[in-house]
């Protein structure tokens, strides 16, 4: 995919109103609290090369935030489509193992699209922003996604300059989404701070009090029973 950003004469006080949120060097301590394993059920690749990575971060995703991508994913299955994900970086305060939780997810407005690009433009970029300031600042921004529609599952050299420039946290990840077959895996940095784009993750789906799962991308698959779940209070 295509990334562009172009730089026009009044976009330019904005994307540096951007730049300037983003790029700020305040390091942000992870949250303690245990990690949340046995409530939630693990989806792993159905092609197990993701096996010899050593991600730094695993990802938990609310079932609602789960939801909200897939609908937006699916919301034209002829253009890409993106946005922001919000939530938690924790640390297991027993084992000090790092987390994600992804529990909020925003729809990027004021894009432009096609089939094999996704311009986030600097409207976009502000406007995620302030409303994730102004109505979740309790939260962090996790990561990114979008999808690419009729393409597959992969990160292109485009996708990765734009992690690395505005997703620059070892931490903050990225998930690609291909709605038109039901696919999607997420791009994680290693414990080394490098990330191979050749390589997709999946994550594990934090669960209902009916333990029904609301995944089917088919790309994926359970790495454990619904049954063998067990109760655990997630407390961050």
């Amino acid at each position: 995919m295509k990334r562009l950003f172009r730089k026009r004469k009044r976009d330019i006080s904005l994307e540096n109103k951007f730049r300037l949120h983003l790029s700020q060097e305040v390091e942000i301590t992870p949250r303690s609290s245990r990690i949340p394993t046995r409530q939630a059920l693990e989806w792993i690749p159905r092609q197990k090369r993701e096996e010899l990575l050593n991600p730094l971060v695993k990802v938990f995703i609310t079932q609602n935030a789960y939801i909200r991508i897939c609908a937006h994913a699916g919301s034209d299955l002829d253009n890409e489509v993106g946005g922001w994900m919000a939530g938690k970086h924790c640390i297991d305060n027993v084992t000090r193992e790092q987390f994600i939780v992804i529990d909020t997810i925003l729809a990027a407005p004021y894009t432009k699209q096609g089939a094999a690009h996704l311009t986030f433009t600097s409207n976009t970029q502000i406007a995620l922003f302030d409303f994730l300031e102004r109505y979740h600042p309790d939260k962090e921004l996790v990561g990114w996604y979008h999808t690419h529609p009729k393409m597959g599952v992969f990160f292109s050299s485009w996708d990765e300059w734009l992690h690395k420039n505005f997703f620059s946290k070892p931490w903050q990840i990225a998930l690609v989404v291909e709605p038109y077959t039901s696919a999607g895996g997420f791009f994680i940095r290693q414990k080394n701070g490098e990330m191979d784009t050749r390589v997709y993750f999946g994550f594990h789906e934090l669960m209902n009090q009916e333990k029904k799962s609301k995944v089917f991308w088919k790309n994926l698959e359970p790495k454990r029973n619904l049954n063998t779940l067990e109760t655990e209070v997630l407390v961050v």
